[in-house]
């Protein structure tokens, strides 16, 4: 099975993104599976894992409501508010829905220390006992924290999206590189191949986004990654196809068919225990 770890739904007829404003172009309109099925068609992909791009419980839903219509979509990464002393309550309900298969703070434009102060390490800590993954959407800023947080969490099981968004066009390879070869370190970290398209505002080609993306191949290994669009975002500057690409021709030469297979779909698979092919 052929999975695309990471895109997004949204209609923009909801009130709760906040981010989604009409400078932002190309992605000021609705994004649905019928625009997206075609590609995962093409691109021989059985299923995605959509993920929140709201900070919102509602959001989520709406994103769980699709998944109930729609079959390529295996499982949804929502969100719950960390810094909730009753979050708990608020998880056992989510969790009763089938496709619920995970959870992303969207701490990327948060200040650093917030994924470690006492509540949310605590909320994180709850959900890693219940074995539920989190997605770390974070900035190379954010990677001393995350690197506390595997201290403080040995349960943890996570994923880095994108890369940790190094500045590539800024060529900022130290500390960036250092501290993903150190958050890797702990087992229970993978890494999400995705959102290496350059940024609005921000201007490098995908080829220059090769070293970064091999050595994340390179620390973390052919177990503990996966492959993820990041559509409709990546329309920004490349293409569905063109990014796809792109990651296929920056894994080594020496990984093997199964290590592809797993890039691809195996560990997706696994990380977020989705039950696609029962459904």
């Amino acid at each position: 099975m052929r999975i695309d770890a990471h895109q997004h739904y949204w209609s923009i007829g909801r009130t709760d993104y906040g981010w989604l404003t009409p400078d932002k172009g190309i992605l000021y309109r609705n994004y649905g599976p019928e625009e997206l099925k075609p590609l995962l068609s093409q691109f021989e992909f059985d299923a995605t894992i959509a993920v929140q791009a709201a900070p919102s419980v509602e959001e989520t839903r709406y994103l769980l409501r699709l998944g109930e219509t729609e079959r390529t979509l295996a499982g949804v990464v929502g969100w719950l508010d960390l810094t909730d002393t009753q979050m708990e309550r608020a998880f056992v309900r989510m969790r009763e829905h089938p496709l619920f298969v995970g959870i992303r703070p969207m701490i990327q434009d948060l200040p650093d220390g917030w994924i470690v102060q006492d509540t949310v390490a605590g909320n994180i800590r709850l959900l890693s006992d219940a074995d539920c993954p989190i997605d770390l959407q974070a900035r190379p800023r954010h990677l001393p924290d995350l690197i506390r947080l595997a201290d403080r969490v040995p349960k943890l099981r996570a994923v880095v999206d994108h890369l940790a968004k190094p500045e590539i066009d800024r060529s900022a390879w130290l500390p960036w590189s250092q501290e993903i070869a150190e958050l890797a370190g702990h087992g229970g970290i993978y890494a999400k191949i995705s959102g290496f398209s350059a940024e609005p505002g921000r201007k490098w080609g995908l080829e220059d986004a090769r070293p970064y993306v091999r050595h994340v191949l390179d620390t973390f290994g052919p177990n503990r990654v996966m492959y993820g669009s990041d559509w409709p975002v990546c329309l920004e500057s490349s293409t569905y196809p063109a990014v796809l690409q792109a990651a296929v021709d920056f894994v080594p030469s020496g990984w093997t068919g199964g290590d592809r297979a797993a890039l691809f779909g195996k560990n997706a698979a696994a990380f977020y225990n989705v039950a696609f092919c029962a459904r």
